[in-house]
């Protein structure tokens, strides 16, 4: 079950579906459905339950239609999973989760929904709407998706996180976030294996909950929620993160440290990745970006055949044995310190080489809650000699969901696997010595020659200078340029004033070799400027071809309403515009798309005569049959307009 309790026989086949390129929602849910078959059934549910609002679910919407607001909308999807965050207190007084509640209290918190907006917007059950103030640059709207029955996090299971991963697959372009509210015990858990399972991701998806039920007087989960909301719609953080307590953090990175302070979750080893105060302070250097040139996908399964070992003193031989019996793949082997077992235990010194040459991979870990595995000592690096691979800095929860994804990568032979174990993949660990960067010398320089001292001056000179030279490097096509400023410390995705990165510039200036070097330096797709535009829009503003071909196959996608693009594309055809229409094209856009009036391309260019291009649209599949809101179809504005030769075109092209 989901926010409201809507069957599919609910829903009226009447909703205006003005703009979506689909009849009804039941055709949403059909063409999702079809080409995602395991889809949960929650945001299956989801889908249908908005059915009433025609604009709730678009793929392509971002832009508000309420009187008097011009700002762009930020849209966020929430999973809420279980846990205390949404709990509420019976009879008794004791908590507990009630199904169908944790919408219907949402909507009763002003400063959690603005319900003038949202009713005006979308409906009464409709998506919720944060308050917007002057100050905002987006109108952050969000849809919760409740799962059926709510999950208490220490029942959760390995299949729990391919749930929630596919659920993120099946409605990644509808939304610019994810936030997944999420019971604390296992919470890092999840967070750690969501890192591993969601590969090339462009996105931000945080998970946070709280000690304190919302709906208390006096909650942490307010500000946790809240600010995760924010922060999702807001910032360009391809992450998975943990947000508790003020502090955004690496999920991977993050393990539970206390069972009743507000700052429950700590990153022992990293800094946080942001920090909440009056002004959200995000350390964009520390953000990992991912380097492949493909697509967002989710890697859906997990080897289960993994555990946790801890060293104690007198440990058995014959626990250890039994620990690494088939039929386990893979063991997380907590040491003492720095990476040490006793060095006078031959026998279980001997188990774990036993295992070790069965192809079973340990991977050796501290128990510290701080610190990293080091070959410091003789202790230390007879486990070498075992054949245990050194974890670093990872901590528990981040090693034993690492193991579990890397043995489900059945392409990967055992040599691979044991490499990407002691390789960062997500930003998990940190092995050796980091390789050390220029940081802000070059900021430095001009900082002191400006008189600047204090740290918080320079990083504004450093968020101003950066952009800057970022944008000279592309417009000069100067790629060892880039590759400079990145190792003096600058952030490839780093915004100027109007929220354009370098990678907006280099689509503009249309050099493809400098945009495929951009995003081999991590480049986001998915950054929306001041005007809403993504490199993919301008891309296609100036028909950069073979830039929205290679923007395409690294995940980007059209993230504005229908009705917008098919206004944007009528008014191409309008003048014979093949180019552009192409460009569309080649970005995945639905050319028998309508614009307001119902309209498609084919309608225009039949209208206007353009006999090329009218070949061009029928030669990609377009609705012949499509009529505007005077029931007029391709086919006769041409007769009207005495366009015979496109007439019998579109004649000869009926089934």
């Amino acid at each position: 079950m989901m926010v409201e309790q809507v069957t599919r026989d609910d829903v009226s086949e009447k909703s205006s579906m003005s703009g979506t390129g689909f009849s009804d929602w039941s055709d949403v849910y059909n063409t999702i459905s079809n080409s995602i078959p395991d889809m949960s059934f929650d945001v299956r549910n989801h889908i249908l339950n908005n059915s009433n609002n025609s604009s709730q679910v678009e793929k392509n919407s971002s832009h508000g239609a309420f009187a008097g607001e011009v700002k762009p909308e930020a849209k966020v999807l929430v999973l809420y999973t279980g846990g205390t965050i949404g709990m509420v207190r019976n009879k008794e007084g004791a908590l507990v989760p009630l199904a169908n509640a944790f919408v219907k209290n949402l909507r009763r918190y002003p400063n959690l929904h603005d319900k003038e907006y949202a009713e005006k917007r979308f409906g009464e059950m409709g998506p919720l709407a944060l308050p917007i103030t002057d100050t905002d640059s987006r109108r952050i709207t969000y849809n919760v998706v409740e799962y059926s029955p709510l999950c208490d996090s220490s029942n959760m299971k390995m299949s729990d996180w391919m749930k929630i991963a596919r659920d993120i697959e099946a409605s990644y372009e509808h939304f610019d976030g994810f936030v997944v509210l999420h019971g604390t015990d296992t919470l890092s858990y999840t967070a750690s294996a969501l890192s591993f399972m969601l590969e090339a991701l462009g996105k931000i998806v945080i998970l946070t909950g709280s000690q304190v039920p919302l709906f208390d007087t006096r909650s942490d989960g307010l500000d946790n929620f809240l600010t995760s909301l924010v922060i999702a719609a807001n910032y360009n953080i391809p992450e998975v993160c943990v947000l508790f307590g003020h502090k955004l953090m690496r999920g991977n990175r993050t393990t539970k440290v206390s069972v009743n302070s507000f700052e429950a979750f700590h990153s022992p080893n990293v800094a946080p990745l942001a920090v909440a105060g009056i002004k959200i302070d995000v350390d964009y250097r520390s953000i990992f970006r991912s380097i492949d040139l493909e697509k967002f996908h989710v890697h859906s399964t997990v080897c289960e055949k993994v555990g946790l070992l801890r060293l104690f003193p007198s440990i058995t031989a014959e626990l250890v044995r039994a620990f690494c019996r088939e039929p386990i793949q893979g063991i997380v082997l907590q040491t003492y310190g720095a990476g040490n077992v006793p060095s006078n235990r031959e026998d279980i010194l001997a188990e774990l080489k036993a295992a070790t040459n069965r192809k079973v991979i340990i991977v050796n870990i501290t128990q510290c809650p701080q610190g990293s595995v080091e070959s410091l000592y003789e202790a230390g690096r007879i486990l070498d000699n075992a054949g245990v691979i050194p974890g670093y800095d990872m901590t528990p929860e981040a090693a034993l969901t690492k193991l579990a994804y890397v043995l489900s990568k059945d392409d990967w032979d055992i040599a691979t696997k044991r490499l990407m174990m002691e390789t960062s993949l997500r930003g998990e660990l940190t092995s050796g010595r980091s390789e050390t960067m220029q940081d802000f010398d070059l900021v430095d320089a001009v900082g002191r020659s400006l008189g600047v001292s204090s740290p918080e001056e320079f990083r504004q000179l450093g968020s101003i200078l950066f952009p800057a030279m970022l944008f000279a490097a592309v417009t000069a096509k100067d790629t060892a340029k880039l590759d400079a400023l990145k190792r003096y410390g600058a952030d490839v995705s780093l915004i100027n004033a109007d929220g354009r990165t370098a990678l907006h510039v280099a689509c503009c200036e249309g050099d493809i070799d400098v945009v495929r070097h951009l995003l081999k330096m991590g480049a986001n797709v998915h950054v929306k400027d001041r005007y809403d535009h993504t490199p993919l829009t301008d891309a296609i503003e100036f028909d950069k071809h073979e830039i929205i071909k290679l923007l395409v196959q690294c995940g980007a996608h059209l993230h504005e309403r229908g009705i917008v693009i098919g206004d944007r594309m009528c008014r191409a055809a309008a003048v014979g515009n093949i180019n552009r229409l192409r460009s569309y094209h080649l970005a995945s856009a639905d050319l028998s798309q309508a614009d307001i009036s119902g309209r498609t391309p084919l309608h225009l260019a039949a209208m206007h005569g353009h006999a090329k291009c009218v070949e061009f649209l029928l030669e990609r599949g377009v609705d012949l049959q499509a009529s505007d809101m005077l029931k007029l179809t391709p086919e006769l504005i041409a007769t009207a307009e005495c366009r015979v030769i496109i007439q019998r075109a579109i004649s000869a092209n009926r089934p």
